[in-house]
């Protein structure tokens, strides 16, 4: 039997008690119908997971008891941030959720020429919620219990000025001649950069390489960016991590 697992934004105790409210509430009642007794794994997103058991359910109110600790990881050896070119709403969530799935550690939300979406900074702020709900909800299922960090959305330049964290840089473009087998095999931490529906326009991508990316082709087909978003960070997990 498959055991529930809830993301809980608080620290975590063996032998204490904590109460979720709101959404998390519902979803333990309405979505996953856990009853009193019933028992649940709870993590907070900074590494590990707990046993827990459900003590009360009231008025919008759960009451859950901390079990034991486990010490239980499954975080991906390679460091894999993805500098996503931001997309239209449900383009961009599936690359949330699938990129968590998938191990991703960090995911960048870049806004170039040709984004199609353009946030103003209260809509950025919702969406930057949005997606982190998204990505919360991704680890629940998938069972990480460590959350990637999404950073606020960011211009192309802004991203391409800031310093180099060391990573090996590749920017996605169907002109490249080389591909993901070129990638030196020594490699513990990768940004890949992918641009948005439109593409990066020719300027953006000779900016990228001045800034120490290098241009990867995945094939001979021009991909969605979402597809082309899950097929790099599948095809990068299995050559580097652990897929």
């Amino acid at each position: 039997m498959r055991l529930s697992r809830v993301y809980v934004d608080a620290p975590l105790v063996a032998g204490t008690r904590v109460t979720l409210e709101g959404g998390v509430a519902s979803h333990v009642t309405r979505v996953l119908r856990l009853r009193v007794g019933e028992a649940l794994t709870v993590f907070n997103g900074s590494g590990g997971e707990y046993a827990a058991r459900i003590e009360q359910a009231h008025g919008g109110r759960v009451a859950v008891a901390i079990g034991e600790a486990r010490a239980i990881e499954r975080e991906s050896p390679l460091t894999l941030t993805l500098a996503q070119g931001v997309s239209r709403g449900e383009r961009m969530d599936l690359v949330v959720q699938k990129a968590t799935e998938l191990g991703m550690s960090a995911l960048v939300p870049v806004l170039t020429e040709r984004s199609v979406v353009r946030l103003a900074a209260q809509q950025a702020d919702r969406r930057l919620n949005h997606w982190r709900a998204i990505a919360i909800a991704a680890c629940e299922q998938s069972g990480r219990n460590r959350l990637p960090s999404i950073a606020p959305p960011v211009p192309l330049n802004d991203l391409l000025r800031s310093a180099s964290d060391g990573s090996t840089r590749l920017l996605l473009s169907p002109g490249a001649t080389a591909t993901l087998a070129d990638v030196p095999r020594l490699v513990t931490a990768i940004t890949v950069l992918i641009g948005p529906e439109g593409g990066l326009a020719e300027a953006e991508q000779q900016a990228a390489v001045a800034a120490g990316f290098t241009p990867v082709r995945l094939g001979p087909r021009v991909l969605r960016t979402e597809t082309a978003a899950l097929a790099a960070l599948t095809l990068l997990q299995r050559e580097f991590g652990d897929l």
